[in-house]
């Protein structure tokens, strides 16, 4: 680059030799004298470019001579920047349409011709580079060789600036003899760069129109040429100016561009046998993406690639190559990408196919990428077919392909992966109640093939959209009999009856107990005794027999209480049986603050204001007494064990429910009963032995100020509070 910059500086010595009268065509001939051929044809290309800028000579003629004269040098180096020298001082000074140098349509064509001729000598040149000195050197000199590639390919970017290179002479003249050059090299280095260098430097619209001519020369080049790289660019820089305006769109239909294509990536695979797997598959995700950009709307065209694909893995198994797998994640997001809905790559009769190839870990992360796409753009699957070919498709996150590797996940990744099928199960739905029944069947089919692991994860959101589905039954069964109705209720409840029970095999006693809890409250909504019953006994028998944690205990007993509480289509035995049982629980837990806690809790049980059947005073009193005397106990239990009494906490609880029922109506909660609580409770905290309970004591007074703040209302409820005395100051 140095020299070429003193050489400038020489021509512009030249230059002003010619201007103070010295004739350029003797210089010119005079230079032809100098003894070393190299200095001769340097100074020959320089006096030569102020002869072509003098116009004292057609430029066609002197560049015809300097390219001839070039000949003399064959050393491939010398020859290659000689030549380079030579394009750079003429770039400027072609015959080309609209050019000072005698420029036009006739002459551009000698333009083309002195820059293809210099090029195909340069190309011969770089590519005999190979052959000098030893064997040894060969890495060394195809290092050298890539670093003099672009001095070759500035004369393909000079051919792509000429004017008159236009798409018919591009078609007839141009790239038939790069291409001849291209193919006859016979050099992997040339060929691979050359392409590339043809596909960057000329416009689209001429790649489209001259499709053919490119592929055609595509399995013509060396076995070991990176074929893949060069058509992935081709077709990506089609696909970009495909996107770039929808006028084109019409000449990529008129050309069959991908009819071309399809046929020239099957000639090529087909010529290199030893091409790896993941070659073949980049070159069939660039023609994807290709046919989204041009035809979106023909699934078949996407189907067939993925076919195409399918065909190249037969007989691979599962692929354990990175790049591959990594292509094939690609191949198959662009659809999800492009359509932005799951519905159409469920249409693709080969892309569960093409899925089969990736291996365990591969098959997952295409699952979730499935799903995030699903998530992301909120598509509903709304019939039970699509629900049978996603689960299909997302297998591997479904159930173990693989027993061996069940343990290699870590549990974090598996928590999410799991929580990613349980939001897909809340997308799977449709308005109409058959369909969704079908749809059902279908998620249970596939849920339960899942393994211990992951039912904790699928059931519940499973049972969650079955009860939406009962729901929405029970309000239209309003309206129809039910003859008429596909599907019913009670149906539902057989169905998540026999998924709840698979949780036993995990087991997860608890949250198997809150759903049976959850289909029981759904099923008395229903009006269903028998269901809601049989629900609530498997709640029971599991609370029996397989919850044994006394803090587990506490949460299942509170939740039955809770859950039973708000029942109402229960008669009066069952009711009494399952209140019983409840009570039972409540009294045999473990630490007696747990027992009194729930116990009067049970209280609530015998006391609904929306039904009038169910009031029943005594035992409310029963259960508060009971509690009592479970406080009771558990004072002396601390004052015999700590020499304290402990706190007085459960006692101002069971006041607050006195407090609670009194309000409610309940006849047997006194004025009595409540005042000797309170003092009971002033006389616990003034105790020698009782511990100091700063909470305690603020709950107390919170409650004795609201004695007062009803008091002080007037009217009835004053009325009904006046008899209670809760001075305030006295628990100061």
């Amino acid at each position: 680059m140095r020299a070429f910059d003193e050489l400038r500086k020489l021509e512009i010595f030249f230059k002003e030799e010619s201007n103070r009268g010295c004739s350029i065509v003797e210089l010119y001939e005079l230079v032809q004298h100098a003894g070393n051929i190299l200095p001769r044809l340097y100074l020959l290309c320089t006096v030569g470019s102020v002869y072509i800028r003098s116009k004292e000579a057609p430029a066609k003629d002197v560049l015809k001579d300097l390219i001839e004269m070039c000949r003399g040098i064959q050393h491939p180096v010398r020859g290659l920047f000689l030549r380079s020298y030579l394009s750079q001082v003429s770039r400027d000074k072609l015959p080309d349409i609209g050019s000072e140098y005698e420029g036009d349509a006739d002459t551009a064509m000698d333009a083309v011709e002195f820059v293809l001729q210099n090029f195909t000598e340069m190309n011969k040149l770089w590519v005999r580079m190979q052959h000098q000195g030893p064997a040894r050197d060969k890495e060394k000199r195809e290092k050298e060789r890539s670093e003099l590639r672009d001095l070759v390919g500035k004369n393909l970017h000079v051919l792509s600036q000429i004017e008159g290179v236009d798409l018919d002479m591009y078609r007839e003249t141009v790239l038939p003899r790069v291409l001849e050059q291209v193919v006859n090299c016979k050099d992997e280095i040339a060929q691979y760069y050359l392409m590339d260098c043809v596909i960057q430097v000329f416009p689209d619209e001429y790649h489209l129109q001259t499709l053919e001519t490119i592929l055609g020369a595509c399995p013509q080049l060396q076995p070991s040429v990176d074929i893949k790289t060069v058509l992935a660019r081709l077709m990506e820089r089609l696909s970009n100016y495909a996107a770039s305006s929808a006028e084109v769109l019409p000449v990529f239909f008129q050309v069959e561009a991908f009819a071309k294509l399809n046929i020239a990536i099957g000639k090529v695979i087909e010529a290199q046998d030893d091409m790896p797997v993941y070659g073949a598959v980049t070159l069939y995700a660039s023609l994807l993406t290709f046919i989204l950009h041009v035809h979106p709307d023909r699934l078949d065209y996407v189907d067939q690639i993925l076919g195409a694909c399918v065909k190249k893995l037969s007989g691979k198994g599962k692929l354990d190559d990175s790049k591959a797998t990594k292509q094939i994640v690609a191949l198959l997001s662009a659809p999800l990408d492009k359509y932005k809905d799951i519905d159409t790559a469920l249409k693709l009769s080969n892309y569960p196919r093409v899925m089969e190839h990736l291996d365990n870990g591969t098959n997952k992360e295409m699952s979730n990428v499935i799903i995030q796409s699903i998530m992301k753009n909120r598509t509903y699957i709304s019939t039970a077919e699509k629900v049978e070919a996603l689960f299909e498709l997302i297998k591997g996150l479904i159930k173990d392909i693989d027993e061996n590797h069940q343990d290699e996940l870590d549990e974090d990744d598996f928590k999410e992966e799991q929580n990613s099928v349980a939001r897909l199960i809340q997308l799977l739905y449709t308005d109409d109640t058959e369909e969704m029944m079908k749809i059902i069947h279908t998620v249970r089919k596939h849920i339960l093939t899942g393994g211990p692991k992951r039912l904790p994860f699928t059931v519940p959101p499973f049972t969650f959209s079955a009860l939406k589905l009962v729901r929405r039954l029970q309000s239209q069964n309003e309206n129809v009999s039910g003859e008429e109705a596909a599907a019913t209720p009670k149906d539902i409840f057989q169905i998540l009856m026999q998924t709840i029970e698979a949780l036993s095999s995990v087991p997860v006693p608890e949250l198997a107990l809150g759903l049976y809890l959850q289909c029981a409250e759904a099923a008395n909504d229903c009006d269903l005794e028998p269901v809601a019953y049989e629900f609530f006994t498997q709640a029971y028998i599991l609370y029996e027999e397989e919850i044994s944690d006394s803090k587990a205990q506490v949460t299942s007993i509170h939740l039955i209480i809770g859950t039973l509480q708000r029942m109402h289509v229960f008669g009066v035995e069952n009711r009494d049986t399952l209140t019983h049982k409840a009570t039972g629980y409540s009294s045999k837990l473990l630490k007696k603050p747990d027992q009194c806690r729930a116990v009067y809790a049970c209280s609530h049980l015998f006391w609904l204001d929306e039904h009038n059947d169910m009031k029943d005073g005594e035992r409310v009193m029963l259960c508060l007494k009971r509690a009592l005397r479970i406080a009771n106990a558990a004072q002396q239990m601390a004052n015999a064990s700590r020499g304290s009494s402990g706190s007085v906490v459960l006692f101002i609880e069971i006041l607050n429910k006195y407090l609670y029922f009194y309000e409610k109506g309940v006849l047997q909660v006194t004025i009595d009963s409540i005042q000797s609580l309170i003092e009971l409770i002033k006389q616990e905290m003034s105790g020698e032995n009782t511990t100091a309970d700063l909470s305690a004591d603020a709950f107390f007074a919170s409650t004795l100020r609201y004695i007062q703040f009803q008091k002080d209302k007037g009217g009835v409820v004053a009325e009904k509070y006046s008899p209670i005395k809760a001075e305030f100051a006295e628990t100061s």
